[in-house]
C-alpha cells in the first residue's frame, strides 16, 4: 500500500510540473507506460525491463460530434486506482469458470487501473482507461454524453496505433477482401501466415491483418528510447531473443464493430481499421454507432521477454464480465464429424447412426450432423436419429447456415439463425427433441451488424439450452466470459484445408505450431478435428495421405484448446488403430485447470503442460524437417515415471515409458511433423 501512495505522488507531480507526461507501471514494475501529449495528439509508449516495447503509439478517434485525435490537452483531476481485478470480475468468474472453458479455471492477477482524461479543442471530454497487470496492458475510451446533446453518435474511426521499433518482425495473417473467395463467403479469417517477416512487407490483400497479432520487437532500444524510469537492461528469459507483443481486442459486442489492424506506415505504425464496406453485402454501416455516454471495447498488449507471457495469457477474460446467466449446465466433450472426411455424402441416416456409434463406442458426447441436413436426412427422420442418439448416450450438434443476405453460401438449412422469429421456432424444435449444441457458419464481416447477429445467436440459444460454435467467422472476443453457452469460433485455416489440399496436409504441422502463440491465446478455437485416418477418404486408401504422426494428431487435442473438441476418427479407426492410441483418445479431457508454456518457436515447434483435475498431460509437435531432443522440466514429476506417447523414427507410434531426475527434467525427441505426449 505504501508503494501505491508513493507512486500517486510521483504522477501527480510528474503532471504537474511538466503538463505534458504520465507515467503508469505494474505492480512489480516491469511493464511501464509513458502517456504524452505531443502537440495535442495523445500518444503512448511501452517499456518492459526499461527496453521499449512499443514507440510512441497514438490515441484518440474521430467522431461525428467530436475530434479526439488532436488539439487535445490534460484535464487537471486524473483518477489512480489499485484494484485486485474487480469484485464484480470475480464473480462472473467463479460462476462461468465452472464450465472451465478457458486455457485456466482461475484468474487471480491483480491489475492497476489508471484514468486519464482529456479535452479536445472544443471542450470535450475523452478519458483513456489503463489497466497494467503483469505482462498485460489495456486500455479503452470512456466517452461522457457532451452536454444535453448529442445522446448517440457515430464513430467514423480510431487513431489508436501500435508502433513498433525498428527491426521488429511479424507473425501476422492478412484480411481479406469482401465478398471475396468461395461463394463470396470471406472476410472469414481464414488467410495462411507469414511469419519472421518485416514490417515494411505490405500484407497480401492490401487490407491490413487480422487480430490477434504477434510481433518480436529487438531486445536493445534506439538511443533515447529506454525508459525514462528505468534502464534498457537484458531482460529476464530468453535474453537476445527479444521482446515477444501479442495485440488484440477483447470486450467487443453487438454495439460496436470488429477491428482489425491497418498495413505498417513508417510514420504511425499499425493503426485500428475498423470494416470494409463491402462486407455483409455492402449492407450496414462500417462505422460504430454508439449511445452516448459509452465505453468502447478494449485494446489488450501482451509483452515478454519469452513466449511464456503471451501463450499463457488472460487478458481477453480478465476485462469482461457475463452479459447473461446460463438457462443449463452446459457440458464439455467430445465430437465425431462424418464430413471432414467423408463430405457431404455421409450426411445420410445410416451414415450419421454409424458416427453416432463411433462416439458412444469411444465415449464420447456429441456427433455433429453437418450441412443439409434437413434435406439429406429430413426434419422428421433427425428427430429420430436424435433419440436414437440419447439412447446410446450421445447428444447432436447440428449445423446452419447463418444467411441471410451476407454472402451466396448454398448450403441449408438456411435462414433459420438471421432473425429473431426463424431462430425462435428453430430453437425450441431443437430442444423439443433433445439437440444440445449448433455449430453457425458464413458469417459476413465485422461490422457492428454483425456483431450483433453473433450476439443474438448467442442470446436465444441460451434460451432453448444450446451450446453455440461458429464457423466462417470472425475471432472471438472474451466471449467465452460474456455468454456462457459460446464455445469457440473457428476464425482459422483449420481441419477441412487438410482434406481440400495436399499443400495444406503438408503444412499442418507448422499452421498448429503457430496457433497456441497467436490465434488460440486470445480465445477458444475449433480447428475441426483429431484427424486419425492414414489417408484423406473413406476406404482410407485413395487420395493425399495424412503428413502428419499418430502421436502428432493426438498431441494437437491438448495444444489445440477449446472446451469441446472434435476427434475427426471414422469408424474404421476403432479396428486400425493400436488400443493404446484408442484408450488414450477415450480418455483425452477437454478442459483445463492450467496452462503452461514450456518450449517452442511459431511455426517451428510448441511444448505445453496442461493440467486437468490432479493430472498433468504434457503435449509437443514438431513442424521442422529433422528430429528435436529437448529437455523438459515438470517439477511435478520429480523422480517419477510418466506415460511417453512417442513417434519412433523406425517402429512408428509407440507407447513407452519416461523417468524423470530428481530435479524433475527428463530429455524426449520429437519426430519431424511428428509428437510427444506425457501423462
Amino acid at each position: 500500500m505504501k508503494k501505491t501512495v508513493l507512486f500517486l505522488g510521483l504522477l501527480l507531480t510528474v503532471l504537474t510540473a511538466a503538463a505534458q507526461k504520465v507515467f503508469m507501471s505494474s505492480s512489480n514494475g516491469r511493464l511501464e507506460v509513458m502517456i504524452e501529449n505531443n502537440g495535442g495528439q495523445p500518444t503512448y509508449t511501452v517499456y518492459y525491463d526499461g527496453v521499449e516495447a512499443l514507440a510512441p503509439s497514438r490515441l484518440g478517434f474521430e467522431a461525428d460530434f467530436g475530434d479526439f485525435s488532436k488539439g487535445m490537452t490534460f484535464k487537471e483531476k486524473i483518477s489512480v486506482d489499485t484494484l485486485s481485478l474487480m469484485p464484480t470480475q470475480f464473480r462472473d468468474a467463479t460462476l462461468y469458470l465452472k464450465y472451465k472453458k478457458l486455457k485456466k479455471s482461475t484468474m487471480s492477477m491483480g491489475s492497476q487501473n489508471y484514468k486519464i482524461p482529456f479535452l479536445n479543442a472544443k471542450g470535450q471530454e475523452m478519458t483513456v482507461e489503463f489497466q497494467v497487470s503483469g505482462n498485460n496492458l489495456a486500455f479503452r475510451y470512456v466517452i461522457p454524453r457532451p452536454g444535453e446533446n448529442p445522446k448517440c453518435g457515430v464513430i467514423h474511426r480510431e487513431v489508436s496505433s501500435f508502433n513498433f521499433p525498428e527491426g521488429t518482425t511479424t507473425f501476422l495473417t492478412p484480411q481479406i477482401g469482401p465478398m471475396t473467395g468461395w461463394e463470396r463467403t470471406k472476410p472469414s479469417y481464414e488467410e495462411d501466415y507469414e511469419v519472421d517477416q518485416p514490417m515494411a512487407k505490405r500484407s497480401r490483400f492490401g487490407q491490413g491483418y487480422t487480430f490477434p497479432c504477434l510481433f518480436k520487437a529487438p531486445l536493445s532500444s534506439p538511443e533515447g528510447a529506454t525508459s525514462p524510469k528505468g534502464s534498457n537492461s537484458s531482460p529476464k528469459g530468453e535474453a537476445g531473443r527479444g521482446l515477444w507483443v501479442l495485440v488484440s481486442e477483447t470486450g467487443v459486442d453487438g454495439s460496436y464493430v470488429g477491428s482489425h489492424l491497418s498495413d505498417y506506415s513508417a510514420e504511425t505504425g499499425y493503426t485500428i481499421a475498423f470494416p470494409q464496406a463491402g462486407e455483409n453485402n455492402g449492407i450496414g454501416s462500417a462505422e460504430a454507432g454508439i449511445p452516448l455516454p459509452y465505453t468502447t471495447p478494449w485494446r489488450t498488449i501482451t509483452v515478454g521477454a519469452s513466449l511464456k507471457p503471451i501463450v499463457e495469457t488472460m487478458i481477453p477474460y480478465e476485462l469482461v464480465s457475463a452479459k447473461y446467466k446460463a438457462t443449463t449446465d452446459y457440458k464439455p466433450g467430445r465430437y465425431t464429424w462424418s464430413w471432414l472426411v467423408w463430405q457431404d455424402e455421409s450426411i445420410n441416416y445410416d451414415d450419421q447412426v454409424q458416427f453416432i456409434d463411433l462416439a458412444a463406442a469411444m465415449g464420447f458426447e456429441y456427433c455433429l450432423v453437418d450441412n443439409w441436413w434437413d434435406q439429406r436426412i429430413g426434419r422428421d427422420k433427425i428427430e429420430v436419429l436424435s433419440k436414437y442418439a440419447q439412447s446410446k448416450g450421445v447428444s447432436l450438434m447440428l449445423w446452419y447456415n447463418s444467411n441471410g443476405y451476407e454472402n451466396d453460401a448454398p448450403q441449408t438449412p438456411r435462414d433459420c439463425m438471421s432473425t429473431a422469429i426463424a431462430r425462435d421456432k428453430e430453437m425450441a424444435w431443437m430442444q423439443k427433441i433433445g439437440v444440445k449444441g449448433i455449430k453457425v457458419d458464413f458469417f459476413g464481416g465485422d461490422k457492428q451488424c454483425t456483431m450483433q447477429l453473433y450476439e443474438d445467436i448467442l442470446f436465444d440459444a441460451n434460451r432453448y439450452g444450446l451450446q453455440v460454435i461458429f464457423h466462417g467467422c470472425t475471432i472471438p472476443r472474451g466471449w467465452e466470459m460474456m455468454y456462457p453457452n459460446y464455445v469457440a469460433s473457428e476464425a482459422v485455416l483449420a481441419s477441412e484445408n487438410v482434406f481440400f489440399s495436399e499443400g495444406h496436409a503438408k503444412s499442418q504441422a507448422f499452421e498448429l505450431c503457430l496457433h497456441p502463440f497467436i490465434r488460440n491465446a486470445v480465445g477458444t478455437m475449433d480447428w475441426g478435428g483429431t484427424i486419425m485416418n492414414k489417408f484423406l477418404s473413406r476406404d482410407n486408401k485413395s487420395r493425399h495421405r495424412r503428413y502428419t504422426t499418430d502421436i502428432f494428431e493426438m498431441a494437437s487435442a491438448i495444444t489445440n484448446q477449446t472446451p469441446v473438441q472434435c476427434i475427426a476418427m471414422q469408424p474404421n479407426n476403432l479396428t486400425e488403430l493400436p488400443s493404446f492410441e484408442i484408450d488414450f483418445l477415450k480418455q483425452l479431457p477437454t478442459t483445463w485447470d492450467a496452462t503452461r508454456f514450456l518450449d517452442g518457436y511459431p511455426g517451428k515447434y510448441v511444448i505445453l503442460a496442461r493440467k486437468h483435475a490432479d493430472n498433468w498431460y504434457v503435449a509437443g509437435l514438431n513442424a521442422e524437417p529433422q528430429a528435436k531432443t529437448l529437455t523438459i522440466e515438470m517439477k511435478e514429476w520429480a523422480g517419477k515415471t510418466v506415460s511417453y506417447y512417442v513417434d519412433d523414427a523406425k517402429k512408428g507410434p509407440q507407447l513407452q515409458q519416461l523417468k524423470f531426475d530428481k530435479n524433475g527434467h527428463a530429455k524426449v525427441t520429437i519426430q519431424p511433423m511428428g509428437g510427444i505426449i506425457l501423462k
